[in-house]
């Protein structure tokens, strides 16, 4: 017998909550506001529009289907399944921070706020939530698939993102490695930088967009269903033993960008999920590339 779809409700904890844990009260978080001349007000009806698009979402799931519910920093210990329905309600980040856990299942993106958010990841609204989701187990229902970039080292780790992988020291220390492209004949580069950047088309809309405009804007930028990435060397710094010439460029398809890692320890997270790292020691090797696996994003 198989099993019915399940909805999986994806959340995070929001800024009001965070205020409340940290200072006690309602009150007591308002005072703390108040005393740095802000007002309470609009953290807390944010915090209302994300609970009533929660609950709201919650609603319209078929009577039938089994349910879950999954707040962000659980994202690394939940197992989702192959009859799950994801359903992102929130920001768009949200749906990127969904994208490493997720396979082949339907993600649907809800923006609890829209105009304050992009809403390019999270494109409905939760009144759509009851059309939406049945809608998507549907045969030939209208999915985005965007292109993922995936860091693979020499003893298997793996890591997939959405918008970015960053691989560099943790915190504020530079990063020693030695950088090359697989198809340059073997040739590498040794650099000091804060980090190395890939990302999609995805990403494209963020962080990798804010590095490109730094660099002039050089070049067209992915889509998030084109098969090309980006990758870029964040502040190299020449020395007698460090090169700056590898500072940029694109990845096609089949390509990767290989790290060989020559400080005491390195880190590579996607997506700002600095928590679920990978941990890359001296002399270890990372090779960097267009993910074989894409998220299917309800159009």
């Amino acid at each position: 017998m198989s099993l019915a779809p399940r909805a999986v409700l994806v959340h995070r904890t929001t800024e009001y909550e965070e205020l409340v844990a940290r200072h006690g009260t309602h009150g007591q978080a308002a005072f703390f506001l108040a005393s740095h001349g802000r007002a309470i007000d609009e953290v807390a009806e944010r915090h209302h529009r994300a609970m009533r698009a929660l609950a709201e979402v919650s609603a319209a799931v078929p009577l039938a289907w089994r349910r879950a519910q999954v707040e962000r920093a659980d994202l690394d210990r939940f197992l989702f399944a192959e009859q799950d329905v994801v359903v992102v309600v929130g920001q768009d980040g949200l749906v990127a921070n969904v994208a490493q856990y997720v396979g082949e299942q339907p993600v649907v993106g809800i923006d609890t706020d829209p105009g304050r958010n992009p809403g390019v990841l999270v494109r409905h609204r939760s009144a759509d939530a009851a059309r939406l989701l049945p809608a998507t187990l549907a045969p030939g229902a209208g999915v985005d698939e965007l292109t993922m970039v995936e860091a693979v080292t020499d003893d298997a780790q793996c890591l997939v993102a959405l918008n970015e992988i960053y691989l560099g020291a943790a915190g504020h220390r530079t990063a020693r490695y030695r950088l090359g492209l697989d198809d340059d004949g073997g040739a590498v580069e040794a650099q000091a930088s804060s980090g190395v950047l890939v990302g999609t088309g995805t990403g494209a809309t963020g962080w990798i967009r804010s590095v490109w405009q730094e660099r002039g804007g050089a070049g067209r930028l992915p889509g998030p269903t084109d098969d090309r990435l980006l990758w870029f060397v964040r502040e190299a710094w020449p020395s007698p033993v460090t090169g700056t010439s590898l500072s940029g460029g694109e990845l096609a398809a089949g390509e990767r960008l290989s790290l060989t890692v020559e400080s005491e320890s390195l880190v590579a997270f996607g997506d700002g999920m600095e928590s679920d790292a990978l941990e890359l020691t001296w002399g270890q090797t990372v090779r960097v590339g267009r993910c074989a696996r894409r998220l299917r994003l309800v159009s």
